[in-house]
């Protein structure tokens, strides 16, 4: 299972300041992280480095809308850092732990590096940097070593490679 959030050095960030929604500086925010944590009055955000306060939320078309103590710019990200986010339970990564790292098929064929992990409907997908699609399920994966900077797959799953 994947948690999405996309990685910024020591932050992630978990959405974009996106358009007004009414005239007192609320906004709604695109992008958003599944994590509703992150959008609740008192949370904290890094804006541009500086770090902002959630004073107001509700939600607008199933997406959040939130004031900030400060005045962000359009477009700019909200972050949290590292260090904040919950821990994965076993075989449950973040996506920004999975891009970057190169896939192995058990045989030692290396098929690529990880560009991006697309959600799906039935599963997510790796995106591989060859244009390869990998599908996030078991039959596929067969192990993640975020130490060894790899994942593991089934042979057959790369066959349009050949």
């Amino acid at each position: 299972m994947l948690r999405g959030l996309a990685p910024l050095s020591d932050r992630v960030v978990v959405g974009r300041v996106g358009k007004p929604h009414g005239l007192d500086g609320s906004f709604v925010v695109d992008d958003a992280s599944e994590d509703a944590r992150w959008f609740e009055r008192g949370a904290r955000l890094h804006v541009n480095s500086v770090l902002a306060e959630v004073v107001a939320v509700k939600r607008a078309g199933g997406r959040p809308v939130i004031r900030l103590d400060i005045k962000p710019q359009r477009g700019t990200t909200l972050e949290v850092e590292r260090s904040a986010l919950p821990p994965t339970a076993d075989d449950e990564y973040y996506i920004f732990q999975l891009v970057g790292l190169s896939v192995v098929e058990e045989t030692g064929r290396l098929l690529g590096t990880v560009v991006t992990v697309t959600p799906g409907v039935a599963n997510d997908v790796l995106e591989l940097d060859g244009g390869l699609a990998l599908p996030m399920v078991e039959e596929c994966i067969r192990g993640v070593d975020l130490a060894a900077g790899r994942i593991v797959v089934a042979p057959g799953f790369s066959d349009s490679l050949d």
